[in-house]
Formats: structure tokens, sequence, C-alpha cells
């Protein structure tokens, strides 16, 4: 007996996939050029879709899982604010070219998801990693598609998941107000140094936490205690504690710790890719062999499905014309010009390799601790330090002023292109991931991860300009007082004038890439020994990533291992651990949701903190009040987790 399919492609579902685009993406764009952040937009995509379509009869869960795939890629898309702005900053750019922006974010994110296709086989049907977003995403759509059953089970799951997403959007709303902090942070004087300790006061890292595990949530751990009880206090000594020592400590962290974490992501990534590529290279022979049995005639399971590996193919090769003639526009009158040829083709095979290693490592990291989370900006700064490496090694420093900004915004541009593909490896996965969970199309989604890039693509540069128009970007020529941080932008394109007039610390890297080495060889020996391993990229990850960012990762995979072993003991060990999962899940959701609205809140009021109602005073009473409930709240979350499923 044939099983009946869903559908999943429907017209209503792209409609509403683009519409969720239209406010994400410009939400991101915004939020990430003012304060340096985005949020995800999968798990928000996936509530919003569930809430609307439940309105017509015949809405099905993988409908609701292409919603949310189109609205992820292209909100995830946005993170290309972390690069282009930099050919503003520069004083290349005044403004955003609409075609030429819109052309580099749609061709670097559809070969992004060109080059996911064989990697879906190699790090989502053939691996164990986490991936906690994409889980956390396919938990939403199964209770959402479940709650009408009555079940006890789904009762119980559904009230797990609203419980804790309320408790997290509760305790975000009322840190935006001030009255609770958060964020904690402590500097203070080590020797001759100093460092800090501090932790934003945020529900969703607890779940992201107790999703990843402990062996990532120790490799984080690690990092950080290596990064600010080690690098930050022999650093600041180094150079001296003088001044507000939190301006030294955060300097120090920002300008040389951070790039001793790329260098040791660096080393990390390149290992993983030399790990994963024989699964990645079965992963391409098993993509081939499905093209060839589908040829002939065979009948393949729907969920093995992928685009076909000719279509993947002609599409990454079918690429290079249009991105050769945007270099080739783009550098016109400038010195690459005068050797057009053979550095735009020298660009487009950096563009192919590079992407191919970005798009895996992206990926796994993904996989690892989530696409929000995951140092995207890092891999960013790899990409930038090569293209401008390699223009540095054909031009030199050169001492015309004009030429070498042509040169650092070729650099950029380049990188923009190679972000694009970051940016999408980096979210794919994560929605294939969800996308088996429930059962959906490998092929569909593929393709509606192509959409979901094209709408974005098209939303972009409007915002982009407009912001410019109404900001501009701190650092840029003639930007005023309320000018946008851009943070990241600005890091990148800083890297690129260094490299190109040849003042970059290179030192710092290369003991960045010594230390990423040592790991590698402590978790081979742990793994070789049995151990728990401790997988490089997370160290990495903690070296880099500021430690509010990080400290409560480590506290949620704790909780989550200790909540799992109370679970092994339960009558019924598997509902106790998804109920686990869910009530992790909900606090994602529920941060991620308010982080939707917060971001249309900063920008319909052009305001940092809209929902204010005490000012700077009431910060000393804030910080404990902030800390008793957040501890409070998650104790209380997890103490009902366990009543609900008798352990």
């Amino acid at each position: 007996m044939q099983t009946i399919r869903l559908p999943e492609l429907t017209l209503r579902g792209i409609v509403l996939g683009g519409l969720i685009t239209l406010v994400f993406t410009a939400a991101n764009v915004y939020l990430g050029l003012k304060v340096g952040l985005t949020f995800a937009t999968s798990i928000p995509a996936a509530v919003i879709s569930m809430a609307i379509l439940r309105f017509f009869s015949n809405a099905n869960i993988l409908e609701n899982n292409i919603v949310q795939t189109i609205a992820s890629a292209a909100g995830t898309l946005a993170a290309i604010i972390f690069v282009l702005p930099g050919l503003v900053m520069i004083g290349w750019w005044q403004g955003f070219p609409y075609w030429t922006t819109t052309a580099v974010c749609a061709i670097g994110g559809i070969l992004g998801v060109m080059y996911s296709v064989p990697l879906r086989r190699a790090l989502v049907t053939g691996s164990d990693l986490p991936y906690p977003e994409g889980v956390a995403a396919a938990e939403v759509l199964k209770v959402g598609a479940a709650s009408e059953g009555g079940a006890e089970e789904n009762a119980k799951g559904l009230r797990a998941i609203v419980l804790s997403s309320l408790a997290a959007a509760g305790f975000a709303i009322l840190a935006a107000t001030k009255l609770a902090a958060a964020e904690a942070a402590a500097y203070f004087r080590v020797g001759a140094g100093a460092t800090s300790v501090s932790t934003s006061l945020s529900m969703a890292l607890i779940g992201v936490g107790h999703l990843v595990g402990l062996s990532v949530g120790a490799a984080m751990l690690f990092g950080m205690l290596l990064s600010w009880g080690g690098l930050v206090p022999v650093m600041t000594a180094m150079h001296g504690v003088s001044g507000a020592v939190s301006d030294v400590v955060d300097t120090t962290f920002r300008s040389e710790v951070r790039f001793i974490g790329a260098g040791t992501i660096g080393v990390a990534a390149i290992w993983t890719l030399l790990k994963i590529m024989g699964p990645i290279i079965s992963g391409i022979r098993s993509a081939m062999a499905a093209a060839r049995a589908r040829k002939d005639g065979e009948e393949l399971e729907l969920t093995q499905r992928d685009l076909p590996i000719g279509i993947v193919g002609g599409t990454i090769l079918a690429s290079l014309l249009p991105i050769a003639f945007l270099l080739w526009q783009f550098s016109a009158g400038g010195p690459i010009a005068e050797h057009a040829a053979p550095i735009i083709a020298g660009t487009l095979v950096y563009i192919l390799f590079i992407g191919v290693v970005i798009a895996s490592v992206c990926g796994y990291m993904a996989g690892l601790i989530g696409a929000s989370n995951s140092p995207v900006s890092g891999v960013g700064i790899l990409a930038v330090l090569g293209a401008a490496l390699l223009l540095a090694i054909l031009y030199g420093h050169d001492d015309d002023p004009d030429r070498a900004q042509a040169l650092v915004a070729y650099a950029l541009f380049t990188t923009a292109i190679v972000f694009s593909i970051a940016t999408i490896s980096n979210d794919n996965l994560q929605d294939l991931k969800t996308g088996q969970l429930v059962g959906a199309t490998p092929w569909k989604q593929q393709f509606a991860l192509v959409l979901g890039v094209i709408f974005g693509s098209l939303v972009i540069p409007p915002v982009l300009s407009l912001l410019n128009g109404a900001f501009g970007f701190q650092g840029a020529p003639g930007a005023g007082a309320n000018a946008l941080a851009a943070p990241q932008a600005a890091l990148i394109s800083a890297l690129a004038k260094g490299v190109l007039g040849g003042d970059l610390d290179w030192s710092l890297i290369g003991f960045g890439a010594t230390i990423g080495v040592v790991v590698i060889a402590i978790d081979e020996a742990l793994g070789k020994a049995g151990k728990m391993r401790l997988p490089p990229l997370g160290v990495g990850m903690g070296i880099y990533l500021p430690m509010a960012l990080t400290l409560l990762i480590p506290v949620g995979a704790v909780l989550g291992y200790f909540y799992e072993r109370r679970a092994e003991r339960s009558a019924d060990p598997e509902f106790a651990r998804r109920l686990g999962v869910l009530m992790a899940t909900g606090l994602i959701v529920g941060e991620s949701l308010f982080g939707v609205a917060f971001a249309g809140l900063v920008w319909s009021t052009n305001s940092d903190a809209p929902l204010a109602i005490v000012g700077e005073g009431f910060r000393g009473a804030a910080l404990p009040i902030g800390l008793v409930m957040f501890t409070g709240i998650i104790a209380l979350l997890y103490r009902n987790a366990r009543r609900s499923a008798g352990i």
C-alpha cells in the first residue's frame, strides 16, 4: 500500500515564508548594525507559521517546515552586514548599489546551498553532531502538529515548551526594562595584569548548553578559561594596566586575544575538514550513486532525495560567470584592472576552494553548538586574511593610498561573496537536520533554501541603504553622532588594511594556531583512551567569543547532564529525556521571539533601550535582582520538568 505523502512546497507556504523574511531580515540587519548581534529566525518563523497555517484545515508539519526553512535562510543571510558596510567605512562606496549588493548575497548564498547538498549526507545523516537549534525547531514543529491529538505525553510536552518559552521571554522583557540586569560583569586585577568574569543572563544559552551536551560544553569552558584566566591577564600585564581596568581588559581582548582565538579556530577548522573529508567524499559518491539510480528508474525514498548532483555541480560552475563579471565591474579603473584576467581567475579559484572549506567548517560548527552561537565572524576573519594576503603577495604593500584603498576594497568584496557562503552553510544544515527529524524531502528543503536566499537578497540592499542614509556607520567619511557601530564590519575592514598595509601582528594568529595543534593532540589522545572528547573547534570558540556569550553554555551542559542521568532511572527514560529537550527548546524559542519583537521596537523608536523604565542609577539593585530571578527561574523549570517526567 502506498503511503500518502503530505504536501510540502505549497504556494501559500512560499508566500508566507517570503513575508516573514521581509520582517526578520530587516530586523536582523538593523539589530546587527546597531549592537553587533543577530537573532536566530528558524524557530520564531516556525511558531508564526504554525499560528497562521492552523487556520487552514489541510496545513501540516512539512509545510510549516518549508516556511521556517525559507525564513531561516533569509534571516541568516542578513549576517552579510558583518562585511559589506566595510566598503562604506573605507570610503570606497557611498551607498549600497542595489543590483551589485543583491547579486553578491544571492550568488554567495546559492553557492552555500549547493555546497551543503553533499554535506547533508556527511554531517546530518551520517553524523552524531547534536544540532541544538535544528533539534529544537523539530521539537517545536512536532509539538505544534501533535498538540491537537490530546495525548497525555503531547500535552505535557506542549506545557513544557510553552512554560519555558514564557519564562525566557518574560525574563528578557524584565531585563529590557532595566529592572533586572541582562548581564553581570566584574573586572579585577590579577598580579600585574587584569581580567574579568562576565555572563549575559540569557536563558537561550542554558537551552543551547543542555542540547549540545557535556563534551562541547567542556571544550568551550576550557577555551574560555584559557582566554580569560591566562591570555588576558598575561597580555594586560605585558602592556601595563593604567586607567580604567575595564577599558584595558576589553581592548586587550578585542585587539589581541580574539586574533589568537581566530588562529585556533583556523587550525581546528583545517583539522576538522581533514577529519570529515572522508564522509564528505562518501556523501558526494552517495549523491552520484543516487543520481545514477534515479536515472536507471530506481525509486529512492523521499527522505533521501537531494537535489541531483548534476544540478548542484552545474550551478556551482555556472556561478563562476556572474562572479567574474561582478569582480571585473568592481575592480574597473583600479590596480586589479591592470592584470584583470589572471587576478580574477585566481579569485574565482580562491572563492571556490575557500567556499568548500568554509561551508564544511561552518556546517560542522553549527552542528556543534548551533547557528546562533557559531562564530561566523571568526570564519570571516580567516577569509579576509586569506584574500588580503594573496593580494599582498601579488602587489606588496602599496604606498599610494588610492591604490591601497582599491586593494582593500577588492579584498572586502571577495570576502563578502565568501561570507555569504559561510552564513548560509552555517544555517542550512540546521534546517536539513530539522527536516530529517520531521520526515521532510531534502531536495524540496534545498529548493526552499534557494528561495529564502533570493528573498533575503532582495530585501537586504534597501535596508542597508536606508540605514546608511539615516545614520551612517562609525568611522565612515561624514558619519554623524548617531552613526551605527557595525563592529564586525569595522574589524574585518581593519584586518584587510592591516594585511595590505603590513602592520598586522601575525604572531597572535600563529600563537593561536599553536594552541590549536596542542588541543588537537589532547583531543586525539582522549579519543584513543576512550575518554570524553575535547572538540578543538569548541575550544577555539571558547577563546574567540566573549565570556558573556560562552559561560552559560557549559552551565547548561552540566544541568542537562545531571537531568539526563536522573531521566535514565525513570520508568520511561525516552519520554523523560524528550521532556528535557522540549524545556530547553522553549528557552531558545521564548528568547528568539522576544528578539524579533525587540528588534522592531529598536527600529521604530531609534533607541537602544526602548522598554527601559529606570536609569543607570538602578543598576546596583538590578544586578542582584537579575541573578536571583534568573537562577530561580531555571531551577523551577528543571524541577517542573522532572516532576512532569516522574523523576
